[in-house]
């Protein structure tokens, strides 16, 4: 989806807010009935969550799906519906967006950092992390890789410059946030301004 249409497609969805232990949180619904819920940092703006939910065939709605944040890790004893529990030593995959980059973190890698390289495969538009034993795993970018920085791997950030587009686009959208009515909470009680 182009830049403009994915903030006209936000400034049409049904929004609320929250302000909540310094997050300003935002539900999205959208007409075809997908949610979004996404978290900034109420000083800076920085996005820190976001994720989606889709209705199933039968209409019932699914689990929250993590695009950009930190996975929440799930409470001892919590394995969820499905009754499988993901090892805690797998590696975790990470987006996470600044005011002027997108950055890819992974945590939870079993060998030293130097048996890792990164890089972009332009022509697949993704990130590759590669060890010495030839595994890979990919990414795939929205953009042409023109200004990738791939810092390493263990937690240390790859870094995409964002577009101009990109900035324009999500300057434009807190603009639109300062617009909707925000509830606060302290201590579970919520009012609306």
């Amino acid at each position: 989806m182009a830049v403009t249409g994915w903030l006209e497609s936000l400034r049409t969805a049904q929004k609320t807010a929250l302000l909540q232990d310094g997050r300003r949180k935002v539900h999205y619904l959208f007409p075809d009935g997908k949610e979004m819920a996404e978290e900034y940092d109420e000083k800076t703006s920085e996005l820190l969550v976001r994720k989606w939910r889709v209705k199933s065939a039968l209409g019932a709605m699914g689990q929250w799906q993590l695009e950009v944040g930190d996975p929440a890790p799930l409470g001892a004893g919590n394995l969820g519906p499905e009754l499988i529990k993901e090892s805690n030593a797998n590696p975790i995959f990470m987006r996470k967006d600044t005011k002027m980059s997108f950055q890819w973190r992974i945590r939870n890698l079993p060998y030293p950092k130097d048996v890792y390289s990164v890089s972009v495969d332009q022509k697949e538009r993704c990130i590759i992390v590669r060890t010495t034993n030839k595994k890979r795993t990919g990414w795939r970018l929205l953009w042409t890789p023109l200004a990738m920085r791939c810092a390493g791997v263990h937690g240390t950030p790859s870094e995409y410059q964002k577009p101009k587009e990109v900035v324009v686009a999500e300057s434009e959208l807190q603009k639109e946030l300062k617009k909707v009515k925000t509830a606060h909470s302290n201590d579970g009680d919520c009012k609306t301004q």
